[in-house]
């Protein structure tokens, strides 16, 4: 994928699509490394899928035999002299505390280094797709933070819908705001 955002928005579908009612996006940016966290309280993986989970022919899809997305970020962040480190609890095995947390570091004066991309979009693209689900969004800068929390808008809305037109467009305002703040 030619900019991260993309892999933000491909790992946070998977954690919808993992019955996920809340998705955590954080990013922690510093001059010279980036950490994405994405985090849910979906079902989790067994044990023998998280152990195979960066595999490309390990998928839990029906419509093709390979899955690209967590292997692409590995490589992305591998390719900096980063990492990726995946921690997951099943459902069956922890019925109270069941999630997966994917967590990528990479280091930003790398060469190979692939850009943060167009993060507003993949956040608005989640929300309006997925309008019954939360996102924590969380994107801390050395200078400041930007963040959005659809908890917090759903309890100024009340009934609106977050995918109605007016809500996503408000969202994607206050999301460029906070980053073209100084």
């Amino acid at each position: 994928m030619k900019e991260l955002s993309l892999n933000i928005l491909d790992i946070a579908e998977n954690s919808v699509k993992a019955k996920a009612t809340l998705t955590e996006i954080l990013l922690d940016e510093t001059d010279n490394r980036l950490t994405l966290t994405i985090k849910d309280n979906g079902c989790g993986m067994t044990a023998e899928i998280l152990a195979n989970v960066t595999d490309p022919f390990c998928t839990t899809r029906t419509t093709r035999k390979v899955g690209l997305g967590l292997p692409f970020l590995k490589l992305q962040a591998e390719q900096t002299g980063g990492n990726l480190k995946i921690a997951s609890k099943y459902i069956d095995d922890f019925p109270q505390e069941h999630g997966t947390t994917v967590t990528a570091t990479f280091n930003k004066n790398h060469i190979d280094y692939t850009p943060l991309g167009d993060v507003v979009s993949s956040i608005i693209t989640l929300i309006h797709g997925h309008p019954d689900t939360d996102f924590l969004f969380l994107h801390k800068l050395c200078s400041k933070e930007i963040s959005l929390d659809t908890r917090q808008v759903r309890e100024i809305l009340g009934d609106i819908p977050l995918n109605s037109f007016e809500v996503i467009k408000w969202i994607e305002e206050y999301l460029k705001e906070q980053y073209s703040e100084n």
